[in-house]
C-alpha cells in the first residue's frame, strides 16, 4: 500500500549519448512511498542509464530529479555521494557482494559508510538477514550461497539503511524462474513495508507483473502500460 507522499519526482528529463543519439526526452515520473514501478523497454532505449541518473551516478542533459524533496542537480559531488549513501538503495543484476567480507559485513556496508557505530550496524544487518530468510548466516561468505541467496543478501544490503528510494536493475536476470519469483516477492514486499519508492527496470513481463505500475520507456519518455 502506498501513501500520498511523493518520494521520487522526475521532471522533463532528457538524455542523449555520443553519436549523437537521443535515448529519451520529456520524461516525467512520480513514485510514492510504498509504490513499486517497473520500467520495461527494448534493449538500448536507456533503462539502465535512467536508473543511473535517478541514483545520481550519471547526469541528464535536461530536466530534474528530486528524491524526497532534494533536487540532485542542486548538489555538488560530495553532497550527491552522501545522499546516495543515506537515501538510495541499489540492487544490481550481478549482486556485487564483496567476497572478502562476511554476509553481515556486506549488508552492514551502507551503514558503516555513514556511521561509526559498528555494533549497531552489525545488529541491524543481522536483522535484515533474518528478514530475507538468511538469519544465523551472517558469518558466512558469498562462496557458500546460491544465486537466489546472493540476491537476497543484495536486497538486504539495499534496505538496511532504510532508503527513500530503492532501484533495481534486472534483479532476477541470473535466476531460475522459481527463485526469481521468490526474490521478486521479497523485493516488492520490502518496498511496501519500508514505505520506500521502488523503481525496477526489467525485460521480463513476469518480473514487471509484481509492480503497482508498469511503464514503457521510449524516446518520448514513459508511457503507462494498460494491458495488464
Amino acid at each position: 500500500m502506498q501513501d500520498d507522499r511523493t518520494l521520487l519526482a522526475v521532471r522533463a528529463l532528457g538524455k542523449s549519448v555520443p553519436g549523437p543519439r537521443l535515448l529519451f526526452q520529456h520524461l516525467e515520473l512520480d513514485v510514492g512511498a510504498g509504490e513499486l514501478v517497473a520500467i520495461i523497454g527494448e534493449s538500448g532505449v536507456g533503462k539502465s542509464t535512467l536508473l543511473n541518473i535517478l541514483a545520481g551516478l550519471d547526469e541528464a542533459d535536461e530536466g530534474s530529479v528530486a528524491i524526497d524533496g532534494t533536487v540532485l542537480g542542486a548538489l555538488d559531488e560530495t553532497a550527491r555521494t552522501r545522499l546516495r549513501r543515506e537515501r538510495i538503495g541499489f540492487v544490481f543484476q550481478a549482486f556485487h557482494i564483496l567476497p572478502y567480507l562476511t554476509l553481515q559485513q556486506n549488508v552492514a556496508l551502507p551503514l558503516t559508510l555513514v556511521s561509526p557505530d559498528a555494533a549497531a550496524a552489525g545488529t541491524r544487518a543481522e536483522a535484515m538477514l533474518e528478514a530475507v530468510g538468511l538469519g544465523g548466516r551472517g558469518d558466512g561468505y558469498a562462496r557458500d550461497l546460491s544465486g537466489g541467496e546472493l540476491q537476497r543478501v543484495a536486497i538486504a544490503r539495499a534496505l538496511v539503511h532504510r532508503p527513500a528510494l530503492i532501484l533495481a536493475d534486472e534483479p532476477t536476470g541470473n535466476l531460475d524462474p522459481e527463485t526469481a519469483a521468490r526474490v521478486l516477492s521479497l523485493f516488492a514486499g520490502a518496498v511496501r513495508d519500508n514505505r520506500a519508492a521502488g523503481v525496477m527496470v526489467t525485460h521480463s513481463d513476469a518480473s514487471a507483473a509484481i509492480a503497482d505500475r508498469v511503464l514503457t520507456l521510449g524516446r518520448d519518455g514513459l508511457v503507462e502500460r494498460r494491458d495488464r
